[in-house]
């Protein structure tokens, strides 16, 4: 499913319009990643899962056409954890 799609199905299950569900899904997006900037950074929505911002120490890779060791430096990721409901699903 894409996100056309999925505003297509919100705004038949709501029984809104299609404008009207893409503004729900666009502020739903931009809610998770304005959260997911400040430092301690999660989203849990229960039943569903939870976003959370981990941080990821520098480490030493291979370069995989030279074999050449690299430097892959320190990071912020984000992480998904499904929640029950989900897990039963899959």
């Amino acid at each position: 499913m894409n996100k056309a799609e999925l505003i297509e199905k919100m705004a038949t299950d709501a029984g809104i319009s299609k404008i009207a569900a893409t503004a729900a899904l666009n502020s739903f997006v931009d809610s998770v990643f304005k959260t997911l900037k400040k430092k301690d950074g999660k989203v849990t929505l229960v039943g569903f899962g939870t976003f959370a911002k981990t941080r990821r120490k520098a480490r030493k890779g291979r370069n995989p056409q030279t074999g050449e060791v690299i430097k892959i430096k320190a990071g912020n990721v984000v992480k998904f954890r499904p929640g029950k409901k989900l897990k039963d699903i899959a």
